[in-house]
């Protein structure tokens, strides 16, 4: 078999080939880049990519953030805060705030406390805990479920004080942002400041010094141990464990938080020990002096305005507060019920100030927030009389001038004496004291009419509205009990008549405000007023006011009052003490008008102005005790 000869190149196609051969064999000859330089491009490209990513991450996640600036000035939003005249907390609106406190002025184991329970590690951090976080994810990984969290106290802060409570990770990765933010703003101890200042505590209390007064009644710098770690304890649950509700619960947390103390070393076991066996939460306050409060706060708005976080000191003395509201109550409950009397109200003045010490509008504060003290006007029945003598004394009658008591009609009208026995005449004291009504009608032309009547109240602060024929000297126009307390006051201040005064002293945003109390207005000479009160005196010396006189106690005075139909009972009554003394003012009857059986202003009103004089002496009713 003939092998066929392998096929000749032309010299052109040779030629071309050994050309594109030639290349090849330059590249492979040619030296390669070091593998170093390789890495180190890959490197600064990563990096320069990395900062962009990063960049352009931290602008997405800042970019709806609110306002750093204005976030730390408007966080809070304002609240009202009562307290009584000895400065118990009696009642809050809206969230409250207590005093701005400074690191230095607490007690070392308060902060000491909310780190050891928080954030242990908080001196050390810069913002972020990766230990905690690490050691957070391990506990809740090992249990299947989320049982600790890594947020330190920077990141708290920043959630409360620029995010919304919702859980994501889109909202937690803006939360660290932020905490890295502050952190370069502050130092540690302006962010523990701040935290303690603005954390939620429960039961509307915003940081340590709002909620110390609100549980415990006395503000941050002055809580003892126990105390401290019950505050320190209710950021994790400030509703589940609020000391007011879940007592118990208030007082477990607190004794986790001293043993945390002293696992960090700043207490030893034994302190710690001794701490848990002195914890008690003192019991739920009961609401004293609702209305009194309601009363207070009700013109805020024009006397306080802008948006600053109110500590309003009152007139409020918890002790008459409580005296009042226990005897009103029995005497609902007993005498009253028998005499179908299902409502009244108390009002105690100082008369020389105006300061109301006491008030209850009704009987119960829980069923019923009507103020039957400042809100309900009805008749006054009799204890408008003083007013219809006051202006006869002014026209130039004197207390033993003499008056008829027969009867009489003017145009079909003839007002009735009840029980009273006819004498004929008597003087003007006597047919006060009495409360004669045929004589008080007479009385009333002397001074020259309704017109003048009617002035005459007026000038005591009584706003009406009268009728202007003689039923008026009966007690036929409408006041409110809180303006009867108050005109009666001046009878006892020399013939000056007070403002209604519930407010002492006054703090926004932790800075003193002045409260210049309202100067009392000349009703009356301080003569015709002394005049009065005598004939006061004899109203409950041996008047229709005898009831309201305490055995063994200095003699009182005042003016007894029942309508028309024994729908209203009253009885104001002038009880001699420092100064002026008080005013004790008692209105009794039922909010639908229903008649009472017999109830009379120098019955049941009369025997309650008794019980609380009584009870005040006697020290009944202090809280707590």
């Amino acid at each position: 078999m003939t092998r066929a000869a392998p096929a000749r190149r032309s010299p052109a196609r040779r030629q071309a080939t050994q050309g594109r051969a030639a290349p090849r064999a330059d590249r492979r000859a040619a030296p390669r880049p070091a593998r170093g330089w390789r890495w180190l491009r890959w490197t600064i490209l990563l990096l320069v990519w990395g900062g962009v990513a990063l960049g352009a991450l931290l602008l997405v996640l800042t970019w709806d953030l609110p306002r750093s600036d204005l976030a730390l000035s408007a966080t809070r939003r304002p609240g009202v805060t009562l307290e009584a005249a000895d400065g118990r907390v009696i009642a809050t609106s809206g969230d409250v705030h207590g005093e701005i406190v400074r690191l230095r002025d607490l007690p070392p184991h308060l902060p000491a406390a909310v780190i050891a329970i928080e954030d242990r590690r908080f001196r050390s951090h810069f913002g972020i805990d990766p230990i905690g976080l690490a050691r957070a994810a391990w506990a809740n990984w090992s249990s299947g479920r989320v049982v600790q969290g890594g947020s330190t106290l920077t990141q708290q802060l920043a959630k409360n004080l620029f995010l919304t409570p919702e859980r994501s990770l889109w909202r937690k990765a803006q939360e660290a942002v932020l905490a890295l933010w502050l952190e370069w703003k502050f130092s540690k101890d302006e962010l523990l400041e701040i935290y303690l200042n603005r954390v939620y505590l429960g039961g509307g209390a915003y940081g340590v010094d709002a909620a110390a007064r609100l549980f415990f009644g006395v503000p941050a710098t002055r809580v003892n141990l126990w105390q401290s770690a019950v505050l320190a304890g209710l950021p994790q649950a400030p509703s589940r464990l609020n000391p007011r509700v879940a007592p118990d619960a208030a007082a477990g947390r607190a004794v986790e938080v001293l043993e945390a103390m002293a696992e960090t070393g700043f207490l030893t076991r034994q302190q710690a020990t001794l701490a848990v066996e002195h914890i008690r939460i003192p019991p739920r306050p009961v609401r004293q002096g609702g209305w009194f409060a309601d009363w207070v706060m009700d013109d805020l708005a024009e006397r306080f305005p802008g948006n600053a976080d109110l500590a309003l000191r009152t007139t409020l003395d918890p002790r008459i507060q409580a005296v009042v509201e226990q005897r009103l109550e029995a005497l609902l409950a007993g005498p009253g019920a028998r005499a179908n009397a299902t409502q009244g109200a108390v009002v105690v003045m100082e008369a020389a100030t105006g300061n109301v010490r006491a008030m209850a509008g009704g009987r119960d504060f829980r069923t019923s927030q009507f103020n039957r003290a400042t809100q309900a006007r009805r008749q006054p029945g009799s204890v408008f009389k003083p007013f219809v003598f006051l202006a006869a004394l002014e026209q130039g009658a004197t207390p033993s001038d003499l008056v008829s008591d027969a009867p009489l009609n003017l145009g079909g009208w003839s007002p009735g004496n009840g029980e009273w026995r006819m004498r004929g005449e008597l003087t003007l004291e006597d047919a006060l004291a009495h409360s004669v009504n045929t004589a008080a009608v007479r009385v009333l032309q002397r001074a020259g009419g309704p017109r003048e009547a009617a002035a005459m109240a007026q000038r005591f602060g009584l706003a009406g509205p009268f009728p202007r024929d003689a039923t008026v000297a009966l007690g036929t126009g409408e006041v409110t009990l809180l303006e009867l307390t108050a005109a009666y006051a001046a009878f006892a201040n020399g013939g000056l008549r007070p403002v209604p005064r519930g407010l002492a002293a006054a703090r926004a945003d932790g800075r003193t405000v002045p409260i210049a109390p309202a100067a009392a207005m000349r009703a009356t000479s301080a003569e015709q007023a002394a005049r009065m009160r005598a004939m006061l005196a004899a109203v409950v010396a041996r008047g229709t006011g005898r009831a309201a006189q305490p055995p063994g106690e200095r003699p009182l005075a005042g003016k007894t009052g029942t309508t028309q139909d024994f729908r209203d009972a009253w009885f104001l009554g002038l009880v001699p003490g420092p100064g002026a003394g008080l005013v004790i003012g008692v209105w009794l009857g039922n909010d639908d008008g229903t008649p009472m059986a017999g109830v009379r202003g120098g019955t049941l009103p009369a025997r309650l102005v008794r019980d609380i004089v009584t009870g005040l002496h006697a020290g009944a009713g202090t809280p707590g005790g």
